[in-house]
């Protein structure tokens, strides 16, 4: 130990290239901590948001403008339907039990508006987690990550898609103009904790810096992660 000291308390090429080396590892150690910290923030801020919201995704069977036009048109019936059908819901538990009871319904719903539209294509419905990647929705921006969602996917699914938050419902409120209602971001500040709410609507603002970076971190590693996850899928095919 005295000889590792007096290289780096030394002057000459060993002190310095030893005073390198130690400045290398203290730099490294700052750094994988910093890592693990950051890691464990995305990973607990993303395991809030994916288990308490639940989305509406909606594939089109192509890029086609008339393919396109047919999956709003099933998107907006199965938003009256399911606008209705969670009138009395009040938890994340009772939406996903009313979705998956409703679940034959909405392929029949879906699939008669595709068939008065002069179209053959069927439809699958499932309700279960998929990922996402970073989207907005008028005001409120969702990092990417796993989310638990009602998909709807119209015959070969291979088109844009369109989405929504089923829970808390703001499927339901007019997000046209970019913003979401103050009511609407009430029941979600209810299901979130309050860094999770900061994080997905505040994102946008220019005076809250802190949080648009925890959101950069967050979208980074929950990114990353779900890049790795696809590669492994594809890898074990």
């Amino acid at each position: 130990m005295s000889k590792v000291l007096s290289m780096v308390k030394g002057t000459g090429a060993g002190g310095r290239i030893a005073r390198t080396v130690w400045i290398g590892i203290a730099l490294f150690i700052v750094l994988a901590s910093s890592v693990i910290v950051l890691a464990g923030y995305s990973r607990e801020v993303g395991k809030g948001l994916a288990e308490n919201i639940i989305r509406l995704h909606v594939i089109a069977n192509s890029d086609s403008p008339e393919d396109q036009a047919l999956k709003r048109d099933v998107r907006d019936a199965v938003i009256a339907f399911m606008k209705e059908s969670l009138e009395e819901s009040e938890s994340i538990e009772q939406t996903r039990l009313i979705i998956n009871n409703n679940i034959d319904k909405i392929i029949q719903l879906s699939e008669k508006v595709i068939r008065e539209k002069g179209k053959d294509y069927t439809v699958k419905a499932m309700l279960g987690t998929y990922p996402f990647p970073t989207r907005a929705y008028g005001d409120i921006t969702l990092p990417a990550g796993n989310y638990q969602a009602l998909r709807i996917i119209i015959g070969e699914g291979m088109g844009e898609n369109w989405w929504c938050v089923l829970f808390p419902p703001l499927c339901f409120v007019d997000a046209s103009h970019g913003t979401i209602p103050e009511s609407a971001k009430e029941e979600l500040r209810d299901v979130l904790t309050s860094e999770e709410y900061r994080i997905v609507t505040s994102t946008d603002s220019d005076g809250d810096i802190p949080v648009r970076v925890r959101f950069k971190v967050l979208e980074f590693f929950q990114s990353s992660m779900l890049r790795f996850n696809g590669m492994i899928n594809r890898m074990f095919k």
